[in-house]
């Protein structure tokens, strides 16, 4: 009877530990998280978003963008949303990768206005991004899924972070692995995650080093002569230009992407590097080809990225009234 019981004691000490190994998100974000804290919170926050995407889809493009932003940097913690305080200067608003160029800041502001006046201190800034870059995904290319919630928002924010954490444009195959396995995704959700590129816009310094001095053998050459039209050689232009990620289908989260890397006709050399291997350029080929497994694994990769690093308890806060200052 004694050794059943040590039995018992040790298997429990085990899963105890096991569970102590788990990523924290595992254990403490759910699906429904504010269902009994703050019962309009996720229709709040769905609310608020179509009525800013209906009116200027490349705003969703930008919620997408903020929440892959976020979760790469500190992990999914809100950190994106701080503003500089005389404390605290250069914020991962401020780093090269966000800024000028990301977007939609003004669609969380109002989002958490709102939220605040249903359930002061209740629902976090890290949710309200990840929920809104869900309901972008929806809006825009009808892919809908549940968020697991329970974030809390981190207290620190440093451009320095965003430049050592976030992939580049001109990133090769090998690079773009690294850093998303460092975050705990596969080079199959990298691959499912860069669909994002369907939608949303680019500064023409992201790519004007493969247009000058002459168009790279890696871009569709007629594709890149018309780049070059509307974004002059960086030595002459007097400012950056801004083109659609995707020419064909710009508002729409879809395939297209995929058949624009096959074709030679995407921006960055990081989209070109997908057909460098084997594997990912089958996938890519697999995506033009099934729509609806491209939908399915960019939404698994969405769900899982939304766990990294994420704050459940101390140094986490909620934060308010606004989601640009610490409390």
């Amino acid at each position: 009877m004694e050794s059943k019981i040590s039995i018992l004691i040790t298997c429990l000490i085990f899963a105890t530990a096991f569970q102590l190994l788990l990523p924290v998100s595992e254990a403490s974000l759910k699906v429904g998280y504010y269902k009994s804290k703050c019962k309009r919170a996720e229709s709040i926050v769905k609310s608020t978003v179509g009525s800013y995407v209906k009116k200027n889809p490349g705003l969703g493009a930008g919620l997408i963008r903020m929440y892959f932003h976020d979760c790469f940097v500190r992990g999914c913690d809100a950190s994106v949303l701080l503003d500089p305080t005389p404390a605290n200067n250069q914020t991962e608003k401020l780093s090269i990768p966000n800024n000028p160029s990301l977007r939609g800041f003004e669609v969380i502001d109002a989002a958490k206005a709102e939220v605040e006046k249903e359930c002061k201190g209740v629902v976090s800034c890290a949710d309200i991004i990840a929920l809104a870059a869900r309901d972008a995904s929806f809006l825009l290319g009808n892919i809908s899924y549940k968020v697991p919630t329970g974030r809390l928002d981190g207290r620190v924010s440093n451009s320095a972070e965003a430049l050592q954490n976030l992939p580049a444009a001109f990133f090769n195959l090998t690079q773009l692995e690294a850093s998303f396995a460092k975050k705990g995704l596969s080079a199959s959700e990298m691959v499912a995650l860069s669909g994002a590129h369907s939608i949303g816009r680019s500064h023409c310094s992201s790519f004007t080093s493969r247009l000058y001095p002459s168009i790279d053998s890696t871009m569709n050459q007629s594709f890149g002569a018309s780049l070059r039209k509307l974004c002059p050689d960086p030595k002459n232009a007097t400012n950056d230009g801004v083109v659609p990620q995707d020419f064909v289908t710009q508002d729409k989260l879809d395939v297209q992407y995929y058949k624009n890397v096959e074709s030679l006709t995407a921006l960055f050399f990081s989209d070109w590097s997908l057909l460098t291997s084997t594997e990912t350029r089958n996938q890519v080929d697999t995506y033009t080809k099934e729509p609806e497994k491209f939908k399915q694994d960019f939404i698994n990769a969405m769900v899982k990225m939304g766990s990294i690093e994420v704050l459940t308890g101390p140094p986490g806060e909620v934060r308010g009234p606004t989601c640009r200052f610490v409390n």
